[in-house]
């Protein structure tokens, strides 16, 4: 995929965030509109807004407009995404160390320095 690196880039840099991630969080227990999102946050609805826009950039979160509600939910293939993109780094690092845990079983033990 081409464009995999940029979109799991815009994810991780929406996710970067403390704001958004607890968004995220608050998302993933149902939909949520705009004003329940930004009711714990300690910031401007504006503020909130704007952190919407970069997690509705990111894949991570959907958003429709019903009268003047707008109502957020979040995308959970796009959290698969960034879960899939770890789990292969994870996997990888796990080879390499039972691979060294193999290698320094086999090798023999040193002898004990002797004063």
């Amino acid at each position: 995929m081409v464009n995999s690196g940029a979109a799991l880039d815009l994810m991780f840099h929406a996710l970067a965030d403390p704001s958004r991630r607890a968004m995220v969080n608050r998302l993933c227990r149902g939909p949520a509109s705009v004003s329940q999102l930004a009711q714990p946050l300690a910031m401007s609805l504006p503020a909130v807004v704007q952190h919407l826009q970069v997690l509705e950039a990111s894949g991570l979160v959907r958003s429709e407009k019903v009268g003047r509600v707008r109502t957020c939910r979040i995308v959970p293939t796009a959290l698969r995404t960034a879960e899939q993109w770890i789990s292969e780094r994870r996997t990888s690092w796990e080879r390499r160390l039972d691979r060294l845990g193999e290698l320094l079983a086999e090798s023999p033990e040193e002898p004990d320095a002797q004063e």
